[in-house]
């Protein structure tokens, strides 16, 4: 029975997380909220969920890696100085970091990589277009650049060095070859929906996933949970979890 904790238990996520937590038979030790002191639940947690703010993530990570317990990140929006504290912390504590923990979307941006590597980029465009709900602050979304990175793996690179296009207004020119598109929508309450586009001359090919219920992220980040439970240290991703390689 796995010992979890939950970062902002107050929250709309934190609390499908402890209704999960529960549905999974672990043990809720406890939750913090907004100013809280989060080291007495890292303290009597054997791993703490995590969904409250990129901002928070070092620090949690750090604690993580002091005490020698598990996280389960699920915060998006981290800049990379936020994401190397958080890989840093990895080598002295197991760490799951997933843009998105539902697992239909782990298994497009699976499939993404797979599709990238058979539909060479000199040939076939590759934009994502994503819409949320219209109080999210980040954009693109974090979902939204895992595929980006999926598609740049499969074509051998990285997302830095094939190019991201987003933003587009006014006369901008011929897209770039090679280049990888974006584009956020934000309106309403859409808790998230994620189209990947390749696109060549003669043929379309669209890779769509829709969230419909916020409670397949904590369905997810639970059962990330108790994968993690007694892992040496390690930066993991849902493909761990899932068993996916």
């Amino acid at each position: 029975m796995t010992q979890i904790g939950i970062a902002g238990i107050a929250g709309r996520m934190g609390k499908l997380l402890a209704e999960e937590v529960a549905a999974a038979g672990c043990t809720l030790t406890g939750g913090t909220g907004r100013g809280d002191d989060p080291r007495a639940l890292f303290e009597k947690s054997e791993v703490v969920i995590d969904f409250t703010h990129a901002h928070s993530a070092p620090a949690h990570a750090a604690l993580a890696a002091e005490l020698g317990r598990g996280l389960v990140l699920g915060s998006s929006g981290l800049s990379a100085a936020e994401e190397a504290a958080v890989a840093e912390a990895a080598t002295r504590a197991p760490i799951v970091y997933a843009a998105n923990f539902a697992t239909g979307v782990n298994l497009v941006i699976a499939i993404a990589e797979k599709l990238a590597a058979a539909l060479p980029g000199a040939q076939y465009d590759a934009e994502i277009v994503e819409m949320h709900h219209r109080q999210k602050v980040d954009a693109p979304s974090g979902t939204a650049i895992a595929m980006g990175r999926a598609v740049a793996r499969g074509r051998g690179t990285t997302l830095e060095e094939a190019g991201r296009e987003s933003g587009r207004d006014g006369h901008t020119g011929a897209r770039g070859t090679g280049t990888i598109g974006f584009a956020a929508l934000r309106g309403g309450q859409v808790v998230g929906e994620h189209t990947l586009l390749f696109a060549a001359g003669s043929e379309h090919i669209a890779l769509t996933h829709r969230s419909f219920d916020r409670r397949a992220y904590a369905t997810g980040a639970v059962r990330a949970a108790q994968w993690l439970k007694g892992r040496p240290p390690g930066l993991y991703s849902m493909n761990d979890v899932l068993g996916l390689g």
